[in-house]
């Protein structure tokens, strides 16, 4: 017999000859199987069992919840002993105990909901000697409804005298110890509903996340755009340089995309009349997970018409501004040790061979030899292939040696061409573009560039891209016959931009990984 069969056929014991016991069967067998059955958890079945059997149900849902902890907080905390006790007015809570101190006739226990935690005190006196009993059944985990006045105890901590205790939820894995926590990084992000109950800082981190999208949602609107939504499964995966996801429609038996930009939708919108327009979208790219890489991600992309790259990086200044003082109340944020300046006017702007130079300490005769970068960037581990150009490898050297040290605000403009196949060519300089990436912190937060919108010039463009991806480059664009025509029936002279949501919130979090920044991160299957 194996020790899967084993573990299915040995009986669980419980200390119990209650009818309810069989309700629990399968999930006491399922965790049996997973060797993850305690004593913590049968007690809880136990206890769930007498509960069963004196009429008290475990998942009701006929309690209405009137009041919120942080707001009672909020407008009683000032309050004295006294004054707590000539009110009157009874309250109404729910959300999860976190903590329980029990000294038999009575109990103190923390009762936590979205806003906040409050001491709760249940005593046999206040709730009846029934009710108390059933009381005395609830575990730390539980969700709970509670009603009653607010006091001080001798040690002036603001408490809710509950007249009232009712079950709404009942758990039967217990919690991480106060102290210890959640110290296991994979288990956090795997189990990220226990890490949100547990640690206070990871719930800031969401409402941080949420509250920074609203904001970047309501600039735009702000400055005239219109907020749209376009494809997230696509025919060709286009609008950038990354290898997708391929799934398969079986009523139309073809083959599709998932969305790895939304690049060449909204630009169709600017041709169709749509001057100012953004979708905060959902893209993935089939790429490996890292600090600062997930395969499924959150940006923003905006395109404004009769605008340059120029005007972008203006209107980018005002938009990390706002969010900054509206998200952390200062235009200068701590990130990882060092103090980051988002104030207007004082990120740098720097073109792109004079990063390689005076930040990357590389001379104009090293950086323009194709086989002196290529062997540069093989030494670094970089993968070289044969069809890269001289472009490709540049970008590759910035990577290595200039990036890193972007700490402050730093724009990066006038990239080459061959590896801007979407934007416009700089009128004096045509080997250039008028593209900008901007970088905080060591990374990359957006790109943006003026848009090119010459059907002739686009179409050699992909060509020379499709000849790029016959010679084993997988991350370079397809032709894309449809916007090809879109622009043949002329696009205004445009801007557009593309900002990493998740890396913004990162910066305005604190947080060294986008692991910490998304609530359900891609991992690994259990084993």
């Amino acid at each position: 017999m194996s020790a899967q069969e084993n573990k299915k056929s040995k009986p669980i014991n419980l200390a119990t000859k209650s009818a309810n016991a069989a309700y629990f069967a399968p999930m006491l067998q399922s965790l049996a199987e997973k060797d993850e059955l305690n004593e913590v958890v049968k007690n809880c079945v136990v206890k769930s069992c007498e509960l069963l059997d004196a009429g008290v149900p475990l998942y009701p849902n006929d309690f209405v919840k009137k009041d919120d902890i942080g707001e009672l907080r909020a407008e009683y905390e000032g309050c004295s002993a006294e004054e707590l006790s000539d009110m009157k007015e009874t309250f109404v809570c729910a959300g999860r105990i976190v903590s329980h101190r029990s000294f038999g006739k009575v109990c103190f226990f923390h009762l936590m909901d979205r806003s906040g935690r409050l001491q709760c005190y249940a005593s046999r006196d206040a709730l009846g000697e029934e009710s108390y009993r059933f009381f005395r059944k609830y575990d730390v985990g539980d969700i709970v409804g509670v009603e009653g006045h607010l006091f001080r105890t001798k040690t002036d901590e603001l408490t809710l005298s509950c007249t009232r205790v009712v079950l709404l939820s009942k758990s039967f894995r217990s919690l991480p110890e106060k102290y210890k926590g959640l110290t296991n990084v994979e288990i956090r992000y795997r189990q990220r509903y226990v890490d949100l109950i547990v640690n206070p800082r990871v719930r800031e981190i969401f409402r941080k996340r949420s509250k920074l999208i609203r904001e970047f949602r309501a600039f735009l609107e702000e400055h005239g755009f219109v907020e749209v939504e376009t494809p997230m499964l696509q025919p060709i995966a286009g609008g950038a340089a990354a290898r997708p996801f391929i799934t398969h429609h079986n009523a139309l038996d073809i083959p599709l995309y998932m969305r790895i930009a939304p690049e060449l939708y909204l630009k169709r919108l600017l041709v169709g009349g749509f001057e100012r327009v953004f979708e905060i979208n959902r893209n993935f790219r089939n790429e490996g997970v890292s600090v600062r890489h997930n395969p499924e991600f959150t940006m923003c992309e905006f395109y404004c018409a009769y605008a340059t790259f120029t005007d972008l990086m203006d209107l980018t200044e005002q938009l990390f501004s706002r969010i900054a003082l509206e998200v952390c109340g200062s235009n200068i944020i701590p990130y990882q040790g060092e103090q980051i300046d988002l104030t207007p006017g004082h990120w740098r702007r720097i073109t792109f061979y004079d990063a390689l130079e005076q930040i990357g300490g590389h001379r104009p005769d090293f950086y323009n030899d194709f086989n002196k970068v290529s062997a540069y960037v093989r030494e670094r581990g970089e993968k070289v292939l044969k069809s890269d150009k001289l472009g490709k490898l540049q970008a590759m050297l910035f990577d290595l040696d200039v990036e890193p040290k972007l700490i402050q605000p730093t724009f990066v403009y006038h990239y080459p061409t061959e590896i801007s196949p979407l934007a416009r060519r700089n009128k004096d300089n045509p080997q250039l573009t008028d593209r900008y990436e901007f970088f905080i912190t060591g990374r990359e937060i957006g790109n943006a560039f003026s848009e090119l919108n010459d059907p002739i010039d686009q179409r050699m463009r992909f060509e020379e891209q499709v000849m790029e991806r016959n010679a084993g480059d997988e991350e370079a664009c397809r032709m894309d016959e449809d916007y090809l025509r879109a622009l043949e029936y002329g696009m205004p002279p445009a801007a557009g931009e593309g900002i990493g949501i998740d890396r913004m919130v990162m910066l305005f979090t604190d947080s060294p990984s986008i692991r910490e920044v998304i609530l359900f991160p891609l991992l690994k299957p259990e084993v």
